[in-house]
């Protein structure tokens, strides 16, 4: 077994280094708004979930390399922070955010695979999938298209008095996407069953994307995503389609 943990690690900690190598160039060479640039990153760390549901061949290898990664990552992280510069053109909003945002969305993804794969069976992982890319890309796209043409604020109690209707909106239609096209492609279900299920997952995910603070969304929208889905899909198997 420590072979395959050891072939799944290196393809993580590969992906990750030509993934952002080749943002740095794209950077480099294209100079993308800053905005732009962290939501490109951070659709890259929601997308490796899936070399964790297809490279390792048991739940706990998979959070083992997370635990594994997250370690060595970390004290690299805090020592770069000493260079404002480096940190700089890793577009970090403020002191700790990139260490921090890396804790949340890898104990995001712990809590979908002890539950979804090690609790539930390996063949609700298509639920983790389809969770982490609907906070993803929707959480991506959002804060995208409310920072520039959200002109609607959303005034309440439970929002933190920058959340646009537009914004909202996109993290509604992002979501729906993606958790559709995920559906589609990994489980049996025809694709009205599927567009079904992400109709009714999506609006979830942006009231809850809405009303989270601090960046807590990282946990909450997938976990949002993922609960409702599994009953969705529970209703789906004892109405026999």
């Amino acid at each position: 077994m420590l072979p395959e943990f050891l072939i799944g690690f290196g393809i993580f900690v590969g992906y990750y280094i030509i993934v952002v190598f080749s943002f740095l160039v794209i950077k480099a060479l294209f100079q993308p708004p800053r905005e732009l640039f962290r939501k490109m990153l951070h659709i890259m760390c929601a997308m490796s979930i899936f070399i964790l549901l297809h490279k390792f061949d048991v739940w706990y290898m998979a959070i083992l390399n997370l635990a594994v990664f997250s370690l060595a990552l970390y004290p690299i992280i805090s020592y770069l922070g000493r260079f404002p510069k480096v940190m700089e053109v890793l577009v970090q909003r403020k002191s700790g955010e990139i260490r921090s945002s890396m804790i949340l969305i890898y104990i995001a993804m712990s809590i979908l695979i002890v539950i979804f794969w090690g609790w539930l069976g390996e063949q609700w992982k298509y639920i983790i999938a389809a969770s982490i890319m609907a906070w993803g890309f929707g959480d991506s796209m959002a804060a995208l298209i409310g920072k520039a043409y959200g002109k609607n604020v959303i005034k309440s109690r439970f929002t933190d008095g920058k959340k646009t209707v537009e914004g909202t909106t996109t993290m509604f239609f992002a979501a729906f996407i993606a958790v559709f096209i995920v559906l589609l492609i990994c489980t049996p279900f025809p694709w009205y069953l599927c567009l079904l299920a992400a109709l009714i997952v999506a609006p979830i995910c942006a009231i809850v994307e809405l009303i989270s603070h601090h960046g807590l969304d990282t946990i909450t929208v997938p976990l949002s995503a993922a609960i409702p889905l599994y009953f969705i899909m529970i209703l789906f198997s004892f109405m026999g389609v």
